[in-house]
């Protein structure tokens, strides 16, 4: 993982859910940071998403789902991550994710959740705080 030049960050849309409004805000507002983004687009696999991750070498993958398949879907991003000897890339999310399940996402290694209502402003703060720190 390179640690010149400035974040890159992949934003992807697992699964069927169709509603892309808030991963396009989200990239937007790290794109307007200075950060890198690479978004997917609607209906990635966590194959998929993590493919893109490893040939764009990100430092960090948000997930944007609304569907209710946040478990199985963050669980298997994290574990093609493993796989792949990619388990640096740090993984965070967003959407309709229930409080209770918060806890177990952060269990499987999602480093932060972003539920609706936090700011563009508190990501890319959370980004910037989180995901490199520049070499000292």
């Amino acid at each position: 993982m390179g640690v010149s030049g400035p974040i890159r960050v992949v934003v992807a849309k697992p699964g069927l859910d169709g509603h892309d409004r808030g991963a396009k805000v989200i990239a937007r507002a790290l794109r307007d940071a200075g950060m890198e983004v690479i978004y997917t687009g609607l209906h990635q696999t966590p194959e998929q998403v993590v493919d893109t991750a490893i040939q764009e070498d990100a430092d960090a993958i948000g997930l944007s789902i609304l569907s209710g398949a946040h478990m199985t879907l963050f669980a298997k991003v994290l574990e093609l991550l493993k796989e792949r000897d990619a388990a640096d890339i740090l993984v965070f999310g967003g959407g309709i994710i229930p409080e209770a399940d918060i806890p177990l996402l952060k269990e499987l290694g999602v480093a932060a959740i972003f539920t609706p209502g936090a700011t563009t402003v508190s990501v890319v703060d959370w980004v910037n705080a989180n995901v490199r720190q520049p070499a000292a």
